[in-house]
């Protein structure tokens, strides 16, 4: 299957959200757990930035996931 970099990261924002949300968690309060501005979480969550691993290791690691857990996600 075919998938486009903007579908990807469109999706992988909104994954981010939901388990952010699903934690219970700000985004000032993942940002800080990672060490990175809000308005990055934001951005990331709106696909309005290509994020990288760094900052997706970090995200898996403030969330208590592991990183294949926060890059496996029905792609719509």
């Amino acid at each position: 299957m075919d998938i486009s970099e903007e579908t990807f990261i469109i999706n992988l924002g909104t994954h981010i959200r939901k388990l952010r949300e699903k934690r219970g968690l700000s985004q000032q309060d993942l940002a800080d757990d990672c060490g990175i501005p809000r308005n990055q979480i934001g951005r990331i969550e709106r696909a309005k930035i290509n994020t990288g691993i760094k900052t997706l290791i970090r995200i898996a690691n403030a969330l208590d996931i592991e990183l294949a857990d926060l890059l496996s996600f029905q792609v719509k």
